[in-house]
């Protein structure tokens, strides 16, 4: 983020030197666009230009004990004064990017560019991402008890030992089931990982980051059951591309959850109102409960007893993110903007 606009503008620069041309230019969050824009040249400079957020620098979480460089916060906020229009993975991001802005603004010195925010405002549109649809056949259900997933980085923001802590009440109150723990692991892995391999041994199917994508795709066939205990999410690809694959979700009823499956009663568990941080209790019990009331759905009935009889509400509900029908919308908008700049 600090020099990587640089970098582009050069190189940017050498291919329009070539006589290459291109009618717009979309930017990740995490170019410097204003940088990009005053060093690029004029013709490009002048092109119509959309920012995509996918994260931002200001409300990501960071570990407890490391600081903020809020350097990288104002360049998301310069990035987006330089676009024509901002774009972001959804309405939450959205709105919590934009109300986090003033508070921060305020500690500023003056002056505050308490009009930036408005100014940005006014620029912002969701555009959600999307997915490569799967299959439309699912696997025959392997017999068995119910098989979750849990799909996502091992970082603290996403809160595995909420996981692992009602996955430890099921197996006490004596339900049977099998885990799939999935997703990548970096420097710092939470400690609660080594723990819970150890614990539900006997109960893990799959474990760790995937080999391939095939091998990712096979495990969310295969799975009855989706969860997330995250604490950040400014979208939920992982859930959604589950979901795709057949799997029901189990997701906290807050973030980007609600709007990405439409509110979709049976699909949440916990308060929208829960507390943040390790107290969340109460979701620990009411994840447990609903994956317990999914376990005997699915001893007595396999899969069409896990979804009542209606096993693709779930894929109804996210077949708006592939993208088949994500591209044409987005491809349609930014012909839209290049004209009107344009004319």
């Amino acid at each position: 983020m600090r020099g990587g606009a640089v970098t582009l503008a050069e190189r940017v620069r050498e291919r329009a030197d070539r006589g290459e041309e291109w009618d717009v230019v979309v930017a990740s969050d995490m170019l410097d666009l204003a940088t990009f824009r005053g060093l690029v040249g004029e013709t490009v400079a002048r092109l119509p230009t959309v920012v995509y957020f996918h994260e931002n620098q200001l409300t990501y979480p960071v570990r407890e004990g490391v600081e903020l460089d809020l350097h990288f916060a104002f360049t998301n906020l310069t990035t987006a004064l330089a676009a024509d229009e901002v774009w972001f993975n959804s309405a939450y991001h959205r709105d919590e990017w934009l109300g986090a802005m003033p508070e921060w603004l305020g500690r500023m010195p003056e002056p505050r560019l308490e009009g930036a925010v408005k100014t940005v405002a006014g620029k912002c549109r969701v555009e959600h991402p999307g997915i490569d649809w799967p299959q439309e056949e699912r696997p025959q259900r392997r017999a068995g008890p119910l098989r979750i997933v849990w799909a996502a980085r091992w970082e603290f923001d996403k809160a595995p030992e909420r996981l692992f802590a009602a996955l430890e009440q099921l197996d006490e109150a004596g339900t049977d089931f099998r885990v799939s723990v999935l997703g990548q692991g970096y420097r710092r892995v939470p400690e609660v990982f080594a723990w819970a391999r150890e614990r539900f041994s006997h109960q893990i199917e799959r474990w760790g980051y995937a080999e391939s994508r095939e091998e990712y795709l096979r495990a969310l066939a295969e799975t009855d059951v989706v969860v997330s205990t995250a604490d950040h999410e400014f979208f939920g690809l992982a859930v959604v591309e589950a979901v795709a694959a057949g799997a029901f979700p189990v997701v906290p009823r807050r973030l980007a959850y609600p709007e990405v499956l439409s509110e979709e009663e049976g699909f949440f568990y916990g308060a929208a109102d829960a507390a943040t941080g390790d107290d969340r209790g109460e979701e620990v019990e009411a994840l447990a409960r609903r994956l317990g009331e999914l376990a005997r759905r699915v001893e007595d009935g396999g899969r069409s007893g896990l979804w009542q009889g209606d096993e693709d509400r779930g894929r109804r509900v996210v077949r708006r993110f592939a993208w088949q029908a994500r591209a044409a919308a987005m491809d349609e908008r930014l012909a839209r903007l290049a004209e009107r700049l344009n004319d």
